[in-house]
């Protein structure tokens, strides 16, 4: 049976990095990268800058489900879905 997981590549902050994600998380990454008028890497390199602990994946499934909880919020503070104490969001 095949992994519902999926590695990826991606470029960012210069260097290319894999990341391992359902296609879900990726295609709501995509929605979100388009939405905000910006690209992939720029998205995931703000997740990867802002994450004190655990993995890339989990800091992006995390950020996902943070910004899909409040759909209102005008932009999300990645530190609370990186480190998974809290999410909350702020409107900017």
């Amino acid at each position: 049976m095949k992994s519902p997981v999926v590695k990826r590549s991606i470029v960012i902050a210069g260097h290319k990095t894999s990341v391992s994600l359902e296609d879900q998380f990726w295609d709501a990454l995509k929605e979100i990268a388009a939405s905000r008028r910006t690209t992939l890497s720029e998205i995931v390199a703000s997740i990867d800058s802002g994450r004190n602990q655990g993995n890339l994946s989990s800091a992006i499934r995390l950020y996902v489900l943070a910004y899909y909880r409040n759909p209102t919020s005008g932009r999300e503070q990645v530190e609370h879905a990186s480190n998974g104490s809290h999410m909350r969001s702020t409107v900017a």
